[in-house]
């Protein structure tokens, strides 16, 4: 009777260590499904960053060239 009581305990810890590796496994997959996506937005983030960073110094030179004509 303890026997089979200790076999029914291990096949429930089993069975719930099996179900937490799949959920473990399933999430494993959402989160890559999502890194994808977001490593895109990071790139296009990354070149808009830089292109706003050579306009700010665009506007800067001319603001400087116009500095004397508002004097």
């Amino acid at each position: 009777m303890v026997f089979w009581r200790m076999a029914n305990i291990d096949d429930q810890i089993l069975e719930h260590l099996l179900y937490i590796r799949g959920a473990v496994d399933a999430l494993r997959e959402d989160m890559h499904e999502l890194k994808r996506p977001l490593g895109a937005l990071e790139g296009g983030y990354l070149r808009m960053s830089s292109q706003l960073d050579r306009i700010d110094c665009r506007i800067a030179r001319i603001e400087q060239r116009l500095a004397p004509i508002d004097a």
